[in-house]
């Protein structure tokens, strides 16, 4: 037989993980090793998308950023995961002609620096070169590449006649080149969808209709209009009660569950259009809030629809919540709520009030908050993991001195009772006393003693059965007198407790 000893040698099974990946409108699905690197997805990604690894950064990793020679073992991610490409360092191509700028058009963005007049702000939008004001290009239209500035301003329409009660206006656009763009319908949008001038007369249907029956059918409404106005790419808006969306977010299963964010639409702002088409769609924040939130919605264009929220939000968040939306100004919308969950009530973290088109800016705002929140929770369980270990561990000491305090007891009990004399017989020819010993369960303990024998032995024969002195009171029945007062070296004969007597055992204060 070989006497060398055997050798057990296991080897760890490795795990593959799943990743879809989102890049503008492109999805990839990419499955690998868990011993893989950050740097082996970049490469197959690089294979799908073209794009240069040293151009591309990898998002939407749970513990932050990672550098590309990071294993994706050690990031602990589950089998699946969502993830999305930013390539901030990649520059639109630059044309050197007009008919160079023609054809390419379609490779190209301008950025179009739009001057609000009555507002006072500056709003920075890019779009694409093939996207037309009328039936002409950007790239046709001779402003400026690849920026261009332009100023809006209302326009008073002489269409209306004199009993029309509402104005209606549209906008006027002026280039810094030397062609004014009038009644230009397009940039992707309309003009007044754009900035939020349309007339009511001219005004698109609404984001939610007024009187909806529940919150569910309001919430259809409102995703079915803002998939018509910007396109499917969109948040997934939960579509139920704010009760409901709650309840989603924060107490389901542990691994699921989410911050609630509130998307607060205001129709009226000339914000919101802007922050919707540049923002709300963009791939990178759909992907974000879809990982990190569930996403309700509701518009307050109408006032009793803004008063329904406020009922809402006084209900389920208190009446500072909602008496701080009540401030909010139109100009000021739209707003974003971040709320977490907590066992007593539901806490709004903070209200995020959009006031950019800054595409990274609006993304790296929402994560924040976010981490701020999931800082939040993991202090808050921190906290709670802190104390239940003082308590766990407290009850391990008190168990502990119990134990030790059982085991002291029994040792002294055994040397008791190893200590005792023999039990002397009745026929022995000495004086004998009986004694019988009620204890406080209602057993009888009985045993023989020489008269001469110390009250001490006694004692020591009750300690031994469990009922120490120093716990209990020996005492007889009439006249009832507490023997353990006594002194431990007097005799039975001098105690009085003989030929026989009945004691009885009873607990000290």
């Amino acid at each position: 037989m070989d006497p060398t000893p055997s050798r057990h040698i296991v080897e760890r099974q490795s795990r593959m993980l799943n990743f879809r990946v989102e890049y503008r409108q492109r999805s990839i699905e990419v499955v690998l090793e868990d011993a893989s690197t950050v740097g082996d997805i970049k490469t197959i990604l690089e294979t799908e998308l073209q794009v240069p690894v040293s151009k591309m950064q990898l998002k939407g990793w749970k513990s932050g950023d990672v550098s590309d020679s990071t294993v994706l073992q050690s990031l602990h991610l589950p089998k699946n995961n969502s993830l999305y490409v930013l390539t901030p360092d990649i520059a639109p191509l630059a044309s050197t002609s007009q008919s160079s700028a023609q054809q390419g058009s379609s490779s190209q963005n301008y950025l179009l620096v739009i001057s609000h007049r009555e507002a006072q702000r500056d709003y920075s939008l890019n779009f694409p070169a093939s996207k037309t004001i009328q039936e002409i290009t950007l790239a046709a239209s001779g402003i400026s590449y690849p920026c261009h500035h332009l100023t809006v301003c209302r326009r008073s329409s002489p269409a209306l006649t004199v009993d029309q009660t509402d104005e209606c206006t549209d906008v006027h656009m002026v280039s810094d080149s030397e062609d004014d763009f009038e009644d230009a319908p397009e940039f992707g949008v309309d003009e007044s969808e754009i900035f939020g001038m349309g007339s009511s007369s001219c005004q698109k249907s609404p984001m939610m209709p007024e009187n909806s029956e529940n919150e569910g059918d309001a919430l259809l409404h409102f995703t079915a209009e803002f998939s018509r106005r910007y396109g499917d790419c969109h948040p997934v808006f939960y579509i139920g009660s704010l009760e409901a969306a709650s309840q989603e977010a924060f107490y389901g299963k542990a691994r699921d569950r989410k911050l609630l964010a509130i998307y607060l639409h205001n129709d009226e702002s000339v914000l919101s259009n802007v922050f919707c088409s540049q923002m709300m769609c963009a791939d990178s924040i759909v992907s974000y809030l879809s990982q990190n939130f569930i996403t309700w919605a509701w518009d307050v264009t109408k006032e009793a629809n803004k008063a329904r929220l406020l009922t809402m939000c006084t209900r389920h968040f208190g009446s500072v919540v909602a008496q701080t939306i009540r401030t909010y100004k139109t100009d000021q919308f739209p707003l974003l709520l971040i709320v977490m969950g907590k066992r007593t009530s539901n806490e709004v973290l903070n209200v995020i009030q959009v006031y950019r088109s800054d595409e990274r800016e609006a993304r790296e705002m929402v994560k924040r908050e976010q981490d701020e929140a999931y800082r939040l929770s993991l202090e808050a369980d921190r906290k709670k993991r802190e104390a239940q270990e003082r308590e766990e561990a407290e009850q391990v000491r008190q168990e502990r001195i119990r134990k030790e305090q059982e085991e002291e007891r029994e040792a002294i009990r055994l040397s008791l009772e190893q200590a005792l004399p023999p039990e002397p017989k009745e026929d022995d020819g000495e004086p004998i006393s009986k004694l019988r010993i009620r204890t406080p369960s209602g057993e009888f303990l009985e045993r023989r003693f020489l008269g001469s024998c110390k009250l001490q032995v006694l004692f020591d024969f009750v300690a031994s059965k469990g009922y120490p002195s120093d716990e209990f009171k020996l005492l007889t029945t009439f006249p009832r007198r507490n023997i353990t007062q006594l002194d431990p070296a007097w005799s039975l004969l001098e105690a009085k407790l003989f030929p026989q007597e009945t004691l009885f055992l009873e607990a000290k204060e």
